[in-house]
């Protein structure tokens, strides 16, 4: 069974930064595009982030020179660095995973979610 767990969420002040981590776990193959998406109260989740497993990264226009993506295939983790936090950044955030899984195949994965709140 494939697990993807979060961590580095908390509450940070605005301007502050925050690092979250997201680790794949279980009985995978191969791993394709990783990403992190955010659902904020009343809103729709939405896309933050995503890296392919080449490394190619596309950003949300909201994040853009803010937070940057990054992952380490040899541990089946992706990244997310968050500078200059506003408090509109703040909600739960969820990572994603593309892979292959030994027993079920392709899927498309997602993480617990980890809440990130941003004070004034």
């Amino acid at each position: 069974q494939v697990q993807l767990v979060e961590s580095g969420g908390g509450l940070v002040q605005a301007g502050g930064s925050l690092r979250l981590s997201c680790a794949a776990s279980g009985s995978i193959f191969s791993m394709n595009a990783m990403g992190w998406y955010r659902q904020a109260p009343g809103k729709q989740r939405e896309l933050v982030a995503v890296i392919t497993s080449g490394g190619s990264t596309n950003y949300a226009d909201s994040v853009k020179g803010r937070f940057t993506i990054s992952r380490d295939n040899a541990k089946n983790t992706v990244y997310l660095q968050m500078n200059s936090l506003k408090p509109e950044d703040t909600a739960v955030y969820y990572c994603n995973a593309d892979l292959h899984s030994h027993l079920a195949g392709w899927g498309d994965y997602w993480g617990q979610g980890t809440q990130v709140t941003v004070s004034t």
